[in-house]
C-alpha cells in the first residue's frame, strides 16, 4: 500500500507598514524543502488547464503572486482537494506523488511555483492512467 500524501495551505508572514507589504519565504522554514528551481506561470487565458501530470520525487509550493488562480490535488484513488490562491501570502504544498491541475486564472495572474528538485522529464508522470496505475492504494 502506498502512503497517502496530503496536499495543504501554507500561510506566509506579512510584514510591512505604510510602505506596503512584504512576503519572506525561506527553504525548510516557510516550506518543508530547499528550492532547487523556481518558475511562474503568466499570460495563461482563464479556459486554459497547466499541469496535468504528478512528479516522482518533487515537491512543489505554489503562490499565485498576483491575480488568482484554483489548484485541484487528486490522488490516485480519486481523493481531491480545490485550493483557491487569492492572496499573495498564501500557497499550496503539494507532496511528490500528487496529481495536479492549475486553470481558473485571473487575466493579471503570476502563479509562482517553488521545486525541491531540478527539472527531469523523466519523473513526470503525464497519462493520467499510468499514474493510477502506479499510485493506487487500498
Amino acid at each position: 500500500m502506498k502512503e497517502k500524501n496530503l496536499a495543504k495551505l501554507l500561510e506566509f508572514p506579512q510584514l510591512g507598514d505604510q510602505r506596503g507589504h512584504l512576503v519572506v519565504v525561506e527553504s525548510k522554514l516557510d516550506i518543508p524543502f530547499e528550492i532547487k528551481r523556481a518558475f511562474y506561470i503568466y499570460g495563461s487565458e482563464k479556459t486554459v488547464v497547466r499541469g496535468q501530470h504528478a512528479n516522482r520525487r518533487t515537491e512543489f509550493v505554489l503562490i499565485n503572486v498576483s491575480g488568482t488562480s484554483k489548484i485541484k490535488v487528486q490522488d490516485a484513488n480519486g481523493n481531491e482537494s480545490i485550493f483557491n490562491l487569492d492572496r499573495p501570502h498564501i500557497g499550496v504544498y503539494i507532496p511528490k506523488g500528487l496529481w495536479k491541475d492549475m486553470y481558473d486564472f485571473s487575466e493579471d495572474s503570476v502563479l509562482l511555483v517553488l521545486a525541491s528538485e531540478h527539472y527531469d522529464g523523466s519523473e513526470y508522470i503525464r497519462d493520467f492512467k499510468e499514474y493510477v496505475e502506479e499510485y493506487h492504494y487500498e
